[in-house]
Order: C-alpha cells, then structure tokens, then sequence
C-alpha cells in the first residue's frame, strides 16, 4: 500500500496499525504546510532528533516539495519511502520517519541510538595472544569490525531480512573476487526460503542452511572473534552476520576447522602442531576409551595387561551393577553435574563442580557402588572431551553410542560402528566441499593447515577444500 498525499488518513492507518504507547508522534510546520515526525522512543537519539530534524523543519520557508525537502536535513542517512510496508520496516528499526501534506511518500532519517553491549574478549575464544576483540549483538558495530580488518572495496555486504515478526536484519559478507559465485547464488536461495515468525539468534538460521536436516554433525561453521571471520572469507568462505547475535557463521564448513584454535595463529608453528595433535588424541580417548574399558571388561579380558587386570577385579568386588551398567550411571552423574555447574550462578556452579567432583566421586567408590577405574575414565573422558569445545555435544552423543554398542556387541561391534561412522563422514558434503577435507579427498596441498601447522610462507595458495575464484594469497619475493 501506497503512502498518499493526504496527512490525515496516512496517520489514521498507521495509529490504527502500530497502537503501541512506545510509537511517537510529533505534529511540527515545515513552510506553510504540517507534518508529523514518527518515531519509536527508546529507538532513536532525541538530540539529533533536534538537530537533524526539527531544527531544520522550523527553519524551512515556502512550500515543501518532496526534492526540497529531502536536501533541507542534515542527516547523513536519509532515504525516501513510498510504501508503508517499507515505512514500518525502517520505524521498527530505529529510524524517525517524516510524514507531510501534500507529498506521497516519506522520510526515513537513520537516527537510531540504543544500549548495546560493550565489545569485550569472547568466552568460547580466549587467546594468550592475539586480538582480543569479539561481536557483539549488534550488526552494525559487527560490520564495523569487519570493515576495520579488511579496508578493501572489494569487502561485499549484502542485507536482507528475515522473520515475519522479528523483521530481523541479516547481512551476507564476502570478498567479491575470492568468494565462489555459485556459493553465494546457492546462499542466498537458501535465506530467501526461510520463512518463519522470528529469528532471535544466528542458530535459528543455521537450522536452515544444511544440507542433511538429520545429521548429528553441524553443517555451518561459526565465530565470535572478527579476526578468525576475516582470515576465513579470505579464504573463500561466506560469512552470514545475523542482527541480535554475536555468533557469526560460515559456509562451507570443514571439520578440522573445530580443531584449530585462534592462538594457533598467533603462535609458534611447532607449538600449534602439538597442540592440535594432542587435541585430536583426546578426543579419540574421549569418544572410545570408556567403550574399550567396557568391551574389554565384559568379553576379551586377554587385551587387559594381567597387572591391571588384577587391580581391576581387586576394584570391582562388591560392586552391584554390571561394567556397561556402571559406566553408564557414571556417565549419566558427570553430565548432570556438568549441567548443573553450567546453569546454576557462576560461584554456586563452582561449589556444586568441587563437591560432586571430589564428595560424591570418592564417596560413591568408598560405598562400593562404583569402582576407582570406572570413575577415572569417566573423569579423563569427560576432561579430554573439552579440548575441542565446538564439538562436545556432538561427542557427548557418539561416546554414548560407541559405548552402547561395546556393552552390547563386544569389541568387533565397536569395530564395526566406528567403520560405518568413517564411511559416514568421508562421505558428507555440504555446498559440494567435503566435511573431511584434506583427509578425505586428500589434498596434500592444504596438508600445511591440517593438524600440521605450517609456517606462513608456505601459505602461499588458497585452501583447494574450499572453492574460490582466486586462488593465490601472496607472492613470495625471491
């Protein structure tokens, strides 16, 4: 619907649309016809409001015209608007909006000014060294932190929104001349199907950018720090910042990209090396000891060293339940503990950790319902878990699974699975890359930023696992 020339009416169908107390309106002259400003109290700086505005509006002489009119404010953004569709969508966003007699449209003014969380170092990306900015809620002071990173013209944002109450902005960014075009023609199809009443969070549009609805793997990187977003889409990633959220994501995502920590980049190449080795040792220790322990306990008590195994069946007498039983109650007891140390208030949470960690460990082996052995692989399981934070959901869920299976099919079934679970990954694509690469396929070229950490001058050429247009990063002067 068009916004019409007659003051009266526009202003009787937008009262009757937006009957909220927060919506102002502000009868003001400009020349020798009326006008009301539109504007939504909390959303906007009432000083420019003054200044931007109102001053110029009383100082306006002769007959307003719509080009007359849209020279005579200060305010460096202003649009015109000529539909309320595109009225309420910049009100609702913190713009004031200029409505006149006698004019067939209105001005947006983009005066907004609300309370936004300080930029401050990331919780899930601590570095010892390295930038220690990270997002914030707001888009366009993420946007800001992009641009300060990459003062290039070729840096592309491209805005849209999404939620049919949320109207929730959502910005596309990539490098035009490094992104792959079919990737970004492919992303955007995908955001514009998005229908749904709101996106609160960038993990609500996430859900709509895999390829496989039901896999237990994510299908779409993210980030909270503009350093790690900036060395990403300069290697050919998409970016997708979402209004609301400081978790950015990216497309495609490959698997090893959880293995890599920021201060990997910031360090000694033998170091990262190591700790990425050790990383990805912990997790196959995570995802496969407490199903080993179990499978070898109930049905190959050969694989147990004869020292061991004695000190084993020293621990187990008395205890009433069986050794898939046992790891399992113990399983269950770590996640409610870890639960409730993460939901409760940070230094109750500390307490509860402490007490169920040392009390009720050590109490429950002194009572003989659970063994010292069981107990100290639930704890280096869970521990080993955490040294890949992004993925420790996803390996909650398989280490249940594996050890399910060993309880129930002996070490030749945990075999098996694990068979089944490789054939799963070496198989997965998302936005045609591969979620294994560069393992599988192997590309030995992209090698040098697996779990071995290059040094920076072998960087010289783009990831292959990744499609882009432009394939060189730097030229090495001899």
């Amino acid at each position: 619907m068009k916004i019409q020339k007659d003051l009266q009416k526009n202003l009787n169908y937008i009262k009757s649309e937006l009957q909220s107390d927060d919506v102002s309106f502000l009868d003001l002259s400009i020349g020798n016809k009326n006008g009301v400003l539109v504007f939504v109290n909390d959303l906007v700086s009432k000083n420019q409001v003054g200044e931007l505005i109102l001053r110029p509006a009383f100082s306006f002489k002769g007959k307003p015209t719509r080009k007359k009119l849209f020279g005579a404010f200060f305010s460096p953004e202003k649009t015109e608007v000529l539909t309320f569709d595109d009225f309420f969508n910049d009100l609702l966003l913190g713009n004031a909006m200029l409505i006149v007699d006698g004019i067939d449209g209105a001005l947006s003014f983009g005066l907004k000014e609300f309370e936004k969380r300080a930029i401050s170092e990331p919780p899930t990306s601590t570095v010892l060294k390295g930038p220690r900015e990270g997002f914030v809620e707001c888009l366009p002071v993420n946007v800001s932190l992009i641009r300060r990173r990459l003062k290039t013209p070729h840096l592309r944002f491209e805005h849209m929104t999404i939620g049919k109450y949320s109207k929730t902005p959502v910005a596309i960014c990539y490098i035009n001349g490094i992104a792959d075009k079919n990737l970004i023609k492919t992303l955007k199809e995908k955001l514009n199907k998005i229908d749904i009443d709101a996106v609160l969070d960038s993990s609500y549009v996430s859900k709509f950018l895999g390829e496989r609805d039901t896999s237990i793997f994510k299908q779409v990187g993210n980030t909270e720090k503009p350093d790690i977003l900036a060395g990403k889409i300069l290697e050919g990633r998409v970016a997708i910042l979402v209004d609301g959220s400081p978790i950015v994501l990216t497309v495609p995502y490959l698997l090893i990209e959880d293995f890599q920590s920021p201060s990997d980049y910031y360090s000694s190449p033998y170091s990262a090396t190591v700790v990425r080795l050790l990383r990805a040792f912990s997790v196959m220790l995570a995802l496969f000891l407490p199903a080993v322990y179990v499978s070898a306990e109930l049905f190959h008590l050969q694989l147990i060293p004869l020292s061991f195994l004695l000190t084993i069946v020293n621990s187990i007498k008395g205890i009433p339940l069986s050794p898939s039983y046992e790891m399992f109650f113990t399983l269950a007891i770590f996640e409610v503990l870890n639960e409730a140390s993460v939901r409760m208030p940070k230094y109750v949470g500390m307490v509860v950790s402490i007490v169920g960690g040392l009390v009720l460990g050590e109490t429950a082996v002194n009572a003989g319902i659970i063994s010292a052995p069981t107990l100290m692989i639930v704890a280096l399981s869970g521990i080993c878990l955490y040294t890949v934070p992004e993925m420790e959901q996803t390996f909650s869920v398989l280490r249940l699974l594996f050890l399910l299976v060993a309880g129930t099919t002996g070490l030749y079934g945990l075999i098996l699975s694990v068979s089944a679970f490789i054939i799963y990954l070496v198989s997965f694509e998302n936005y045609d890359t591969p979620l294994c690469a560069p393992f599988s396929p192997l590309i030995t070229a992209d090698m040098k930023d697996g779990f071995y950490k290059g040094f920076i001058k072998e960087h010289e050429f783009r990831p292959q696992s990744i499609k882009n247009v432009n394939n060189r990063r730097m030229k090495i002067k001899k």
